[in-house]
């Protein structure tokens, strides 16, 4: 089962992005801060990671960033999840080292499914 990283700090996010990674077969590891999320990046080596970008102590992008540059896999997918919708968020997201940008809400039904078109998975 191939693992992925969640940093998420609002419940309600987390259980909702959990239940659609879980039902495609992933085992999910949880990160409500971008501390614990570049900790658990470079011990757990995620197959990809899901990223909000506010979050509390450093944001997702400084959080991005901090994996880029660790001995982290730096080719890991990092996919920004987040509410950040104003002119130039998206390039301020892609420029910091994410993968790909969607924005909040999502749709459990589509979203692993998008996630998997964005980093190059065939889907079974």
């Amino acid at each position: 089962m191939k693992k992925v990283l969640v940093v998420e700090d609002n419940k309600d996010n987390m259980r909702l992005i959990t239940y659609a990674l879980q039902k495609d077969g992933y085992e999910v590891i949880p990160a409500e801060t971008g501390e614990e999320g570049v900790e658990l990046a470079i011990r757990e080596r995620p197959f990809f990671i899901i990223m909000d970008i506010n979050l509390p102590g450093i944001d997702g992008l400084e959080a991005t960033r901090r994996i880029r540059a660790s001995e982290a896999d730096g080719s890991v997918p990092i996919i920004a999840i987040t509410s950040y919708a104003m002119f130039g968020d998206r390039d301020r997201v892609l420029q910091a080292g994410c993968t790909a940008y969607f924005e909040k809400p999502i749709d459990p039904l589509t979203i692993v499914e998008r996630i998997h078109k964005a980093i190059g998975v065939k889907c079974e």
